[in-house]
């Protein structure tokens, strides 16, 4: 004879699962218990589902299919739920109707590394990378595409046309099989473009995808494009785990600002130094930042020619020094630059593209000899300082005095994203929609986090932490259970015989 319980020793990670879904209450977490409508079986508690899914994820197994297959199979998973077996339908739900509890359930964990001293908040590192969505390049549309496909259909259905009037025309006509069923599908999918291009107008969006709505092809790497989402992720230094994360559908350059500000929610810090890379690198972010005492070390882009052709790297406006004071630039030839103070407006595609800046310029630029060197504006030379040029700046010397930490970054958080990608297969998403690819992405970044601390501590001594860490959702089942038995014994003995008084005090 043997059990179940002997078969899971006390170092099996499914332990922690266990004591650390016990220790919460999922509910208050926003875990919706399934409440049937009509009669029926009552639904399995969402402890049961969490535990599943948390093993699964950290098994490299989430599909709902296989996940109850190793119900019935895996000893590991029998002894987690307790021999329950929910089926797939319930179990894929699970999944699709929590997502914001997911990210709770991720930030509540976040928390705990932080009082179990695992996170130090001092310096984070960020980063994304990209997910492949549920839906293919075809099935994704630009107004470029668009025009494409109706240019290839009116020139398609003219062609058949021409066939049909030349067909008429012959004497001995060669008969043409299927041309008006031809052209009639012609008529067809130009109605289907016609509806898409309509709907992408409405939009606002420079792109549509008719399977997930909220999928964009974006850039992955060089000129690859797949039509994916962003995860982005912010990670401590001192063991590498991550304390903020949340997915997007676009490309880094408008993402700093939402992550720090995360990174710094969950872990309730007045201020932190935080590492990224250039892709990063835009003013408004980084006036953000500071504004939210969060101080920024984003590389420094190559510097450009600031609307000016021809430039000489020795005329580059990082050449031109700025005087705050007399808000004036001072180019290599001693001549100052100065401006009328008027805003001008930048537009942009969208409206956080745009911001407001000022020009300098100089009437020495005329009689300037090493004009040509400089620009090739027939007024001379024109530099715009943005609104937010100083944040900009105060980046800038810092990454250059911080070099040594900067290059920190990539030990950081770039592992991360092999082992969920290459290691897990974790590179794609299973679900539809921008607020449940969120809630899938949380799960992995939480089973990461599980996964790692158990690496560094063992599945003891954290289930030892779990449980003298007193988190605001700790479950009290348990405290209602022992409550209820002792009203239920102290009614019995007094309202019981004497006989029965000495059967409980031997119970």
């Amino acid at each position: 004879m043997s059990s179940l319980e002997d078969k899971i020793t006390v170092d099996n990670p499914v332990r922690f699962i266990e004591a650390f879904v016990n220790h919460i209450d999922a509910v208050k977490l926003g875990f919706q218990p399934k409440v049937l409508k009509t009669e029926g079986r009552p639904g399995f508690r969402p402890e049961v589902f969490l535990k599943l899914y948390l093993y699964g994820y950290l098994n490299g197994i989430r599909s709902s299919r296989r996940l109850e297959r190793e119900c019935f199979r895996n000893i590991e998973v029998q002894w987690l739920l307790e021999d329950l077996r929910p089926n797939y339908h319930s179990i894929a739900d699970f999944r699709k109707d929590n997502p914001k509890a997911l990210k709770q359930l991720f930030k509540l964990f976040v928390s705990f590394l932080k009082d179990a001293d695992l996170i130090a908040g001092e310096t984070i590192a960020i980063d994304g990378t990209k997910s492949r969505a549920h839906n293919s390049k075809k099935a994704n549309f630009n107004q470029k595409k668009i025009d494409k496909h109706k240019e290839y259909i009116e020139s398609k259905t003219q062609e058949y046309l021409d066939q049909l009037e030349q067909n008429d025309i012959q004497e001995n006509p060669i008969a043409i099989k299927n041309i008006q069923q031809k052209i009639e599908r012609l008529k067809q999918n130009k109605i289907k473009y016609e509806r898409l291009e309509e709907e992408l107008k409405k939009s606002g969006e420079p792109q549509v995808s008719t399977t997930d709505s909220d999928a964009r092809a974006l850039l992955v790497q060089g000129k690859v494009v797949e039509v994916s989402y962003n995860i982005q992720a912010a990670v401590d230094d001192k063991h590498n785990l991550v304390v903020a994360t949340h997915t997007i559908n676009r490309n880094d350059k408008n993402a700093l600002a939402a992550i720090a500000k995360e990174a710094k929610e969950n872990l309730e810090l007045e201020t932190f130094t935080v590492l990224v890379d250039k892709g990063y690198h835009n003013g408004r972010e980084l006036e953000t930042c500071k504004e939210n005492n969060i101080t920024t070390i984003v590389a420094v882009p190559e510097q450009g020619k600031s609307n000016e052709n021809g430039t000489q790297p020795d005329y580059f406006v990082s050449n031109f020094i700025y005087n705050k004071e007399q808000n004036t630039y001072t180019c290599p030839q001693g001549q100052t630059l100065t401006t009328t103070g008027r805003w001008h407006k930048k537009t942009g595609r969208t409206e956080e593209s745009g911001y407001l800046f000022q020009k300098y310029r100089t009437p020495a630029c005329k009689t300037c000899a090493i004009k040509d060197l400089c620009t090739s504006r027939k007024g001379g030379r024109e530099i715009d300082r943005s609104q937010y040029a100083d944040a900009v700046e105060e980046n800038h010397q810092r990454y250059k005095e911080n070099t040594q930490l900067y290059r920190k970054r990539q030990e950081i958080n770039e592992h991360i994203f092999g082992t969920i990608k290459r290691k897990w297969g974790y590179s794609y998403t299973d679900l539809v929609g921008l607020e449940k690819v969120n809630g899938e992405h949380s799960l992995i970044m939480l089973v990461y986090n599980i996964k790692r601390s158990i690496n560094i501590l063992g599945v003891p001594d954290l289930i030892a932490k779990l449980q003298a860490w007193n988190t605001p959702f700790k479950r009290k089942a348990w405290l209602f259970i022992k409550t209820t038995y002792l009203k239920l014994f102290l009614a019995q003995i007094s309202f019981g015989t004497n006989q029965n008084k000495s059967k409980f005090r031997l119970a």
